[in-house]
């Protein structure tokens, strides 16, 4: 994984939620609080999901090979998409279950402090695995809002621990809110409450995180701005007429594959054919570094004929 400030915020929210799922585990123990444990097991897979995201990096970073001419690099977003499952499975469907369980057979808290304490340290904790996650993600967002960068980004990491630790963040306000209201009511079934809200929370950020990896996942094109600064490269070739058409593809976060038909003077010779293909070539990785696979078909520009659709360059 080349961005370092992914591996960063992964390795901070993995600390804090080793740290608080133990926590939150010995919080259980002593008050029986299914928002606890729930939330116990949320760590838990959270911790899973950094595991995972870390090993997605590091085999994506492999070499390539004949069976994988264009590398490994897609892998990383295979990991995070298993992210999305494991946090749907593991966490939502377990926090569901648990809090269901609890409406219908409501247990007394008992030594609730150990809830109150154990929440308000996780609380402060994840609030730095926050932190970290949105400094990092800040320094490659630019101007995006935070729904682009989430939809638009290419490395999932970032992505995938901003919603986590979000979603962390929210799950022990809510935690917090269960176990609150069960001791000022004396009623046990707010915890129960308390339990569904984590449930349905988590459903939902595994669901965002599943639509936008399974995305990456099918292959995404460049973005509108990488495109047009491809094109641009392309037609400042003296040697280039204009771009017929044009296909992007993202072999990984870092890695673009850039398939043109560019349309050539009818009176250039061989030479210079292949002398314009190598310039168009070295604009394109000067304006974008991350073009790494570039093919590019010489052709005659012919109004009459409509560039095709979808298919082959």
């Amino acid at each position: 994984m080349s961005a370092g400030g992914g591996t960063k915020a992964i390795i901070a929210a993995l600390a804090a939620n080793l740290a608080i799922a133990v926590a939150k585990f010995v919080a259980f123990l002593f008050t029986g609080s299914s928002s606890m444990i729930a939330e116990s097991v949320h760590s838990v897979a959270d911790s899973g999901n950094q595991a995972l995201l870390l090993l997605g990096g590091k085999r994506a970073q492999r070499a390539r090979t004949p069976q994988h001419p264009f590398g490994y690099g897609r892998e990383r977003y295979f990991y995070a998409f298993v992210v999305a499952v494991v946090l749907f499975t593991i966490g939502a469907v377990f926090s569901l279950y648990e809090g269901i369980h609890k409406l219908q057979h409501p247990e007394k808290l008992t030594s609730p402090q150990w809830a109150f304490g154990v929440l308000i340290f996780a609380i402060i904790a994840e609030s730095f695995s926050f932190r970290t996650a949105i400094i990092e993600s800040n320094h490659v967002r630019g101007n995006q809002s935070w729904v682009q960068f989430i939809r638009r980004s290419k490395s999932p990491e970032l992505p995938v621990i901003v919603l986590e630790d979000l979603g962390a963040l929210l799950g022990l306000i809510f935690a917090l809110f269960g176990v609150t209201m069960a001791v000022v009511t004396e009623n046990p079934v707010w915890d129960g409450v308390g339990t569904i809200m984590i449930g349905v929370l988590l459903a939902v950020i595994a669901i965002i995180l599943a639509i936008e990896t399974k995305s990456l996942l099918l292959g995404e094109g460049a973005g509108p701005e990488v495109e047009a600064a491809i094109m641009q490269a392309l037609e400042s070739a003296p040697e280039v007429t204009r771009v017929i058409h044009m296909r992007t593809l993202h072999l990984g976060p870092e890695e673009v594959l850039v398939a043109a038909k560019i349309a050539v003077d009818h009176d250039d010779t061989a030479a210079d054919v292949a002398r314009g293909i190598d310039e168009a070539e070295k604009r394109i990785r000067a304006a974008v570094p991350t073009a790494r696979v570039i093919y590019l078909e010489p052709d005659l520009y012919r109004s009459d004929v409509s560039a095709p659709s979808s298919g082959a360059v």
